[in-house]
C-alpha cells in the first residue's frame, strides 16, 4: 500500500552546508553516476545540470546529492526516497496529459535551485544526513504504480535532474509495463542529460519561474537561458510541454515581463503548449509579500489569449473557471476542473465535440518504447 504525504508540487531550492564524504559514504549506498567527466587532481564535472559543477574530491555540487568520492562522481541519492503519493495527474499541474488520472508520484531531497519562496524548502533543501531518506527500488515503485491503478509515474516534489540515473531506470521500466512518465522541473538540466533522459520521458511539466534572468539569479541562484533552452529542446525531442508561471506580486508580475514570456512560449514551444499562471501564496523565506490578486491572473490569462496561446489556465485559485478547458475555436467547455476532480464534457476524442477542432491532447492509450 502506497503512503501518502501531504507535500504539494511547487518551487524548488538548495542551500545545503557542505557534508563530509566520509559522513556520506556511511549513509546511503553508492551510486556510479552518469554525465560527468574526470579532471586533474581527483576533480571532476558534473554535466546534468546547467551549473556544470566543478566538484572536488570529498565534496558534492550545488544540489547537495551527487557526491565526488576519490574522482569518481556518485548519486547518493539513488533508490531513496523522501515523499511517496498517489496524486491526480491535475496536481502536477498537467492538463492535457492524461487528463482524469493518476499519478504515482516520488520524491528524494535536494536541489540545484536556491528559491526564497520555496513550497517544499523541507525536502529540497534536506540533504542525506536529514533522516528523511528511505529506500525503494526502482522495480519495487513500478510495481506499486501499477498495483494503485495509476497511468504514470511522476518525479516531483524536489528536483527530478538531480535523481538522473534513478529516473532513468524507473522510467525506462515503467514504458515497458505500459506507464507514462513525467519530470515536474526547474527545466535547469543540460542538452547532454535531457537527451540521455527523452527515450524514456513522455511530459516536461517546466517551471518558468520569470522571464528575467535578474530573477533568475537573485531569486533562485540561476540562469535563465538555460531553462529555456531546455524547454526548446524538450519540444524538439517530442515531449509532452505544459508550462507553470508562479506569479508573485512585485517580483515577476509585470505585463511586460509576462507578455515577454508568453510570446516565447508562443514562438518556441508552440501556441497549443498550456501555459499555468499560479497564484504566490507568502512561504519559506518571502513572507513579506501578499498573495497574488486573481485580477492579475485573470489578465495575464487574457492577454495570453489575445497572443495566441490556445490554452492558459489560472491555477491555485479552486473553483475559478480558468481551470477549465475550452475549445479555442468555438469556446464550448471540453474539461470542467473542481478542485482535482476532473470531468470530460465536450470531447470527443482529441477533438471538440461541438465543432471538430483539434485539441493538443495526450490520452492515456500507452505504447511502449
Amino acid at each position: 500500500m502506497v503512503i501518502f504525504h501531504q507535500h504539494g508540487e511547487g518551487e524548488n531550492s538548495i542551500g545545503r552546508n557542505y557534508i563530509p564524504a566520509s559522513r556520506l559514504v556511511q549513509m546511503v549506498t553508492m551510486h556510479p553516476a552518469l554525465q560527468y567527466t574526470p579532471l586533474e587532481e581527483k576533480t571532476v564535472q558534473c554535466s546534468l545540470c546547467a551549473h556544470r559543477c566543478h566538484i572536488k574530491e570529498g565534496h558534492h555540487g550545488i544540489c547537495g546529492v551527487r557526491l565526488n568520492r576519490d574522482g569518481t562522481l556518485y548519486a547518493t541519492t539513488y533508490g531513496m526516497i523522501s515523499a511517496e503519493a498517489i496524486d491526480p495527474i491535475e496536481k502536477k499541474p498537467l492538463y492535457h496529459y492524461m487528463p482524469g488520472t493518476l499519478s504515482y508520484s516520488l520524491g528524494s531531497v535536494g536541489c540545484n535551485f536556491r528559491c526564497a519562496h520555496c513550497q517544499n524548502w523541507h525536502i529540497s533543501r534536506a540533504g542525506v544526513s536529514d533522516g528523511l531518506l528511505r529506500p525503494l527500488s526502482h522495480e519495487e515503485g513500478v510495481r506499486r504504480a501499477s498495483a494503485e491503478g495509476c497511468t504514470s509515474i511522476s518525479f516531483t516534489y524536489n528536483e527530478p535532474t538531480i535523481w538522473h540515473e534513478y529516473a532513468l531506470d524507473m522510467g525506462n521500466l515503467a514504458r515497458k509495463e505500459y506507464l507514462g512518465t513525467v519530470y515536474v522541473t526547474n527545466g535547469y538540466m543540460t542538452e547532454e542529460a535531457l537527451r540521455e533522459l527523452a527515450p524514456m520521458l513522455e511530459a516536461f511539466r517546466v517551471d518558468l519561474k520569470s522571464f528575467s534572468d535578474e530573477f533568475y539569479r537573485k531569486v533562485c541562484g540561476a540562469r535563465l537561458q538555460p531553462v529555456l533552452d531546455a524547454a526548446a529542446l524538450a519540444r524538439e525531442l517530442g515531449l509532452h510541454i505544459e508550462t507553470v508561471t508562479l506569479v508573485i506580486p512585485g517580483v515577476n508580475d509585470s505585463m511586460d515581463e509576462m507578455e515577454g514570456l508568453i510570446r516565447w512560449v508562443v514562438d518556441h514551444l508552440g501556441p497549443g503548449t498550456p501555459m499555468h499562471f499560479t497564484r504566490f501564496h507568502p512561504d519559506y523565506q518571502m513572507v513579506d509579500r501578499r498573495p497574488t490578486p486573481v485580477e492579475t491572473l485573470e489578465k495575464i490569462h487574457h492577454r495570453a489569449q489575445e497572443l495566441g496561446v490556445r490554452f492558459p489556465y489560472v491555477g491555485n485559485v479552486p473553483g475559478h473557471s480558468l481551470e477549465n478547458t475550452y475549445c479555442p475555436a468555438c469556446k464550448v467547455l471540453l474539461i470542467e476542473r473542481s478542485g482535482y476532480l476532473t470531468r470530460i464534457r465536450g470531447l470527443k476524442g482529441k477533438t471538440c465535440g461541438a465543432c471538430g477542432e483539434t485539441i493538443e491532447l495526450v490520452t492515456h492509450e500507452r505504447t511502449t518504447t
